[in-house]
C-alpha cells in the first residue's frame, strides 16, 4: 500500500482515537485517489478562512485523524500543494477533488468530509475562522464559532 501522507516527525496515537476495528474509506471524484482511516474520526469543523473559500467555493468541512491512521490505498492522482508555511493540501491531479489539509508541525491530517464514503456517522461540531467568512451566507446554527482557530477547544479536537 502507498503512504504519501508520510511525515518526518514521530506520530503517537491517543487511546480514544485508536479504535483500529473501525475503518472508514474515502477518495476523490474520479477514483484515482482512495484512502482508508483506521479508528475514530473527529467530527466535522467548518473552516471559513479565505483559503478554504477559494479551494471549496465556500467553507471547508474538515474531519481529522492521526497521520499514522491514514493509508492511501490508491494514489495514482494524489498531488500536494504547499499553501503556506503551516500546511499543505492534498488533492487529485486528475479531477481536482480536495482531499486533505496536512499541517507540517502536527501529527494529524484534516480530511475533507465530502471525500469520505457514506455513511460517515459524523456531525458538524463548530465553525472556525468565521472572522474571514464570506458575506454571501449566514451561519444559522447554534454551534460554537471562533474568529480564528479553535486552538483545540472543541471536543476531540487535538493540536
Amino acid at each position: 500500500m502507498l503512504d504519501p501522507l508520510d511525515s518526518n516527525m514521530m506520530c503517537t496515537e491517543v487511546p480514544e482515537m485508536a479504535d483500529q476495528k473501525n475503518i472508514t474509506t474515502g477518495g476523490c471524484l474520479c477514483g484515482a485517489v482512495r484512502y482508508e482511516v483506521k479508528g475514530a474520526l473527529r467530527d466535522v469543523v467548518n473552516c471559513h478562512c479565505s483559503m478554504c473559500q477559494r479551494l471549496h467555493g465556500n467553507f471547508g468541512p474538515h474531519s481529522k485523524a492521526r497521520k499514522v491512521n491514514i493509508t492511501i490505498t490508491k494514489g495514482d492522482g494524489l498531488g500536494w500543494y504547499k499553501t503556506s508555511d503551516v500546511a499543505r493540501r492534498g488533492f487529485c491531479r486528475e479531477c481536482g477533488s480536495g482531499l486533505f489539509w496536512q499541517p507540517f508541525e502536527l501529527d494529524a491530517t484534516g480530511i475533507i468530509a465530502g471525500s469520505l464514503d457514506n455513511p460517515t456517522g459524523l456531525k458538524t461540531m463548530g465553525h472556525i475562522f468565521v472572522g474571514e467568512k464570506s458575506d454571501f451566507y449566514e451561519i444559522t446554527d447554534d454551534l460554537p464559532q471562533f474568529d480564528g482557530s479553535s486552538s483545540g477547544e472543541l471536543v476531540n479536537d487535538y493540536k
